[in-house]
């Protein structure tokens, strides 16, 4: 292992640079022992080597965490990277209160392969799980994780990862998908936590499913899935949950089912909001690709994380 001072979009930081050496299979691995290295206070940027490439990763740890902590990675969504979801989303905020890690990684040019979406990844069948599930062991090497409360939430593109990354794995406590949706098989998936939000007036990633308006020009094809009520009934059914409870308050309506084992199925719907994280920033280019500006009837990231907090494996 070794340090050095890599720049940042706001600032240059001091990090621990991981890099897997040769052999590595699977997506890389960090060296070393847990504890053998100080992930530092603060924002930094970290790196290890997955698929033959170098995948980076930016981290956020608040002051004052002790052993064992809770980490949440945090997906960007097509066309953002890990340091526009770090501004976006106010996830640091979050963590300061709420005394976690988050990690927010880079998909490969700006996309992750979420099953058939998208962009490059996707096509080149880009193995992010394995990168994703590579980067949660890189961070243990540095700092005590509490394996029971490893959770993951994206937006859009990083949604539907969140999705394929709770079908195809079990590093996961709960997962929450923000305007996504399920393009990848969940035969066999462990049963996990899910909190899915959504807007009803989502154009890009249609609530009731089909295909979305495309992102941009000819070479960014539509989404075509199933509906967030779909999804969720899925996902009520690899939990074994009983029917769900609803509930409205203003624009926001929740779908609540409890499951066996304690475990907690959700779908919160936004009347009228678009493909945005409600209670987020704009992203750069979204007045651009027509995409409203985020709801404010509901704060995302607050929500996911009072349902992560009560979530472990």
């Amino acid at each position: 292992m070794r340090s050095r001072c890599i720049q940042t979009l706001s600032m240059c930081v001091v990090a621990t640079l991981v890099v897997a050496l040769g052999g590595c299979v699977g997506g890389g691995h960090a060296l070393g022992t847990p504890g053998s290295a100080s992930i530092p206070v603060g924002q930094s940027t970290q790196s290890i080597e997955s698929g033959g490439v170098s995948r980076t990763f930016h981290l956020y740890r608040p002051q004052g965490l002790t052993d064992a902590v809770p980490l949440v990675v945090m997906l960007h969504g097509g066309f953002g990277s890990g340091a526009q979801a770090e501004r976006s989303y106010h996830w640091d905020g979050a963590a300061d209160g709420g005394h976690f890690l988050v990690a927010y990684p880079d998909g490969l040019n700006r996309a992750w392969n979420a099953g058939t979406c998208c962009g490059e990844p996707q096509r080149d069948n880009v193995d992010d799980v394995g990168f994703l599930t590579s980067m949660v062991a890189a961070i243990e090497q540095q700092i005590p994780i509490d394996r029971a409360r490893v959770y993951v939430t994206g937006m859009s593109n990083g949604a539907m990862m969140a999705l394929r990354l709770g079908c195809q794995t079990d590093t996961f406590a709960a997962i929450a998908p923000v305007a996504g949706t399920l393009l990848t098989g969940c035969a066999g998936a462990r049963p996990t936590s899910v909190l899915q939000i959504h807007g009803t007036a989502d154009d890009r990633v249609p609530y009731n499913g089909g295909p979305g308006k495309a992102f941009g020009g000819n070479g960014n094809p539509r989404v075509d899935g199933p509906s967030a009520e779909a999804v969720n009934a899925t996902w009520r059914s690899i939990d074994g949950c009983g029917s769900p409870a609803s509930t409205t308050a203003g624009d926001v309506t929740t779908q609540t089912a409890g499951c066996a084992d304690g475990r907690t199925v959700e779908l919160i719907s936004v009347a009228g909001a678009g493909h945005q994280w409600p209670g987020g920033e704009s992203s750069p280019g979204a007045q651009r690709l027509g995409i409203p500006a985020p709801s404010t009837a509901l704060d995302a990231t607050a929500t996911i994380w009072q349902f992560f907090a009560q979530s472990r494996r």
